[in-house]
């Protein structure tokens, strides 16, 4: 059964960080969650005013951040002593764990500097495990070509394309992350098993698609199926996905999880399970310990 599209998010302008624009769908509230889905916001701009104070040092604990540059070139540090140069096309995964101070600063003073950032939630048993931090590059980041024009990257689990599994350099996470980026060109469709376990959304960020199973002739289902630019859609149950480009050059991310199911208390950057975590974390926080 192919998942459908059940609702939409869309896009809000704000800002983030020290005055850096963003769109934010999942997390404008703390309502609006997808579990095991916190937040993802796109930034994307060729105005350095946009972009140019970045996101000075700033403390998080109890999620992951994954962060995928499509363009530009930022610095980020943390307090252990980790420092990565994120270029076009590569991703910091980023496990905050018990504790992590860090910052995301531009290297570049003109130009486009466009990409996401996703937060995803731990589970309570791994929320205060130590912090974790990798950086991959694009070129470890396998790209598959497919049979329509279009193609495929994948950043997190496996896709199999024409019989071939092309997976991706993060696996084995409790959540079992599916993260994938998916170019069409008009009219192509891509179709692709997931798990009946995931929760799934699309975040359409060039172009526009239907999502779902019926057919691009009759006009209103279509309609009823559209996702446009700069909007998450949500999917509903079901153990496939089939997504038609409605304009040339359709870009969208994919991203999908097994649910926690765990209760969620959240204050800023920090996400436990219980009021009494969040007041520990502030308390850690400006004891200096926050990270110990």
């Amino acid at each position: 059964m192919q998942k459908q599209l059940q609702s939409i998010i869309q896009g809000q302008a704000t800002s983030d960080g020290a005055g850096v624009k963003i769109k934010r769908s999942l997390g404008q509230s703390q309502r609006v969650r997808f579990d095991p889905f916190l937040m993802l916001d796109e930034f994307g701009s060729a105005s350095a005013t946009d972009y140019i104070a970045g996101f000075p040092s700033h403390p998080h604990r109890g999620f992951e951040t994954v962060t995928y540059m499509l363009e530009g070139h930022m610095l980020h540090e943390d307090h252990m002593g980790n420092k990565g140069h994120l270029k076009n096309g590569d991703v910091q995964w980023m496990t905050t764990a018990r504790g992590i101070i860090h910052s995301e600063m531009p290297q570049q003073e003109e130009g486009v500097m466009r990409g996401f950032q996703l937060w995803l939630n731990l589970p309570a048993a791994e929320k205060m495990k130590p912090a974790a931090y990798k950086d991959i590059p694009s070129s470890e980041i396998p790209v598959a070509n497919l049979s329509n024009g279009g193609c495929i990257k994948v950043i997190a689990n496996t896709a199999i394309i024409d019989g071939k599994k092309v997976s991706g350099p993060i696996q084995g996470l409790t959540t079992d992350p599916i993260y994938w980026d998916v170019h069409l060109p008009l009219n192509a469709a891509f179709s692709h098993a997931i798990p009946t376990t995931h929760n799934t959304f699309i975040y359409v960020y060039e172009g526009e698609v239907a999502i779902g199973d019926a057919p691009l002739k009759e006009k209103a289902s279509a309609e009823q199926r559209k996702l446009t630019a700069g909007n998450a859609g949500l999917l509903g149950a079901g153990d496939e996905i089939n997504v038609v480009a409605l304009a040339q050059d359709t870009r969208f991310i994919l991203v999908a999880g097994i649910p926690l199911n765990e209760p969620i208390a959240q204050y800023g950057p920090f996400v436990m399970n219980t009021q009494e975590e969040i007041e520990q974390a502030i308390q850690d926080y400006r004891n200096g310990v926050l990270t110990d």
